[in-house]
């Protein structure tokens, strides 16, 4: 069965307030740690980011862990940034691959997707660092889970981008998959960041793409019903 969804090109307007409320999540967690001491923030970032020594351990059964209340930092970290590169080349891939996949997902569904593909993403990175003690923060994980299921359901899409030109801006339209391209390598070049990123960036990416893949494949129904609809 074909996994590809068509669109009519006559597409109605719709105000994407999920995305919205997650920037407003992300940057305002952002501004509140830098007005924040430096120990202040350090201690958020560990309460809160998923650590992987508190929240896995070595040797317990791993079902056991998994109904740690500890696991809510799973979510938490997804508005927890490390610097502001880190937030902004997070935020800027959000909102290029958000806006349109919200309009056909729906509000609602592309929350749901953004929220869990999260979690998975950072469940898989914590689960891949057992016992360390490094910090996975960042929505990296749930834009990545953007970024599968929007290339399963529109692989032939072109995206509108504003591009500086000298003193204009001019609005040109950019194959989906050469974003996704320019996305993947700017993970690869984070990957190499140093200890900041590392292996965390790439378990995580991973794992959220495929779990947005997935995603797609199981709401396609509900996804063709709605755009006709």
């Amino acid at each position: 069965m074909n996994l590809f969804v068509r669109v009519d090109t006559r597409r109605r307007s719709r105000l994407c307030w999920a995305t919205l409320v997650v920037v407003i999540a992300c940057v305002a967690c952002f501004v509140a740690l830098a007005l924040s001491p430096p120990d202040q923030r350090l201690s958020v970032m560990r309460n809160w980011g998923a650590v992987p020594a508190n929240i896995f351990s070595a040797g317990t059964p791993l079902l056991q862990q998994l109904s740690d209340p500890a696991l809510l930092r799973l979510v938490t970290a997804l508005f927890i940034h490390g610097g502001w590169l880190h937030l902004v080349s997070n935020l800027l891939f959000l909102v290029i691959f958000s806006l349109p996949a919200e309009r056909r997902l729906g509000s609602p569904r592309f929350l749901f997707l953004f929220l869990l593909g999260g979690v998975v993403a950072n469940l898989i990175g914590a689960i891949s660092l057992t016992g360390a003690p490094v910090v996975i923060i960042g929505c990296s994980g749930a834009v990545s889970a953007v970024v599968g299921a929007y290339v399963a359901l529109f692989p032939r899409e072109r995206l509108g981008l504003v591009v500086p030109l000298g003193l204009y801006l001019e609005f040109v339209r950019v194959p989906a998959f050469l974003l996704i391209g320019i996305w993947a390598l700017v993970q690869l070049l984070f990957s190499y960041a140093g200890p900041r990123y590392g292996a965390v960036v790439w378990w995580t990416h991973i794992g959220g793409f495929v779990f947005g893949v997935v995603f797609a494949f199981f709401s396609r129904g509900a996804i063709v019903r709605r755009l006709r609809g």
